[in-house]
């Protein structure tokens, strides 16, 4: 199996230095690009087109959500997946990093170990967010405007990409899935869901695959990104 090849955007060099040599210890990873500015970078990423890209946003000639949002306009930004490295864990950079199109968003004091996992779920096509800031996606998912349908508290999912519209557009999660959806982010495994709630185990499971469902994600981190990205959230 080729290696995932990975381009790492960051501008303080001690830690781009370091951060690259930890990645090629890695047996399925190859850094093939580094930059140290969004114009470097913008340029790498055309030329090496890697499967990865690790991006800071605090560069110094134009931040890392501007350099996301202008290399998925160019003819190779849809084949490069980009996972957001940095120190911002305020709503607002979290939020404008995924409607920029960042794919997954990770903190800078990571462990290893999980950047490594998160690059590969990333690479994988499955959105990866840290967990210290995914309450910050439920929490800005709550706030949304609920419509009323049929006697039931419903979130209407609205899609940034057409395609992900067209499976999405006639799914919302109710308001009992919203609360089952946060206990997933807070660590609560399906016996603690069931007993903060009042409910069974077995209802439980039946939210949590209609969650996964409605948000066509493939495990519960995903299905919080999802939600962001597909309109749940401004």
């Amino acid at each position: 199996m080729s290696p995932i090849r990975v381009v790492l955007i960051e501008d303080h060099d001690l830690s781009r230095i370091g951060l690259s040599a930890a990645l090629q210890q890695v047996e399925d990873i190859e850094v093939v690009g580094e930059a140290a500015n969004a114009h470097q970078g913008l340029q790498i990423l055309q030329v090496s087109k890697p499967d990865v890209a690790i991006v800071d946003i605090g560069l110094p000639d134009q931040d890392g959500i501007e350099l996301t949002q202008a290399f998925r306009a160019s003819p190779d930004g849809a084949n490069t997946k980009i996972l957001i490295l940095t120190m911002h864990e305020d709503e607002a950079s979290i939020l404008a990093a995924f409607a920029a199109g960042a794919d997954s968003y990770s903190l800078k004091d990571v462990s290893l170990e999980n950047l490594v996992q998160a690059i590969r779920l990333t690479h994988e096509g499955n959105a990866w967010i840290d967990p210290a800031i995914a309450r910050v996606v439920l929490q800005q998912a709550r706030s949304n405007q609920l419509v009323e349908e049929e006697g039931a508290v419903m979130v209407e999912i609205r899609s940034i990409d057409p395609e992900d519209q067209q499976l999405m557009e006639a799914s919302t999660l109710t308001h009992r899935e919203l609360d089952v959806l946060e206990l997933i982010v807070a660590g609560c495994n399906n016996a603690a869901i069931a007993q903060e709630l009042h409910i069974t185990v077995g209802t439980v499971k039946t939210h949590v695959r209609s969650i996964l469902n409605k948000l066509c994600a493939d495990d519960r981190t995903q299905a919080a990104v999802r939600a962001l990205r597909s309109g749940l959230v401004e």
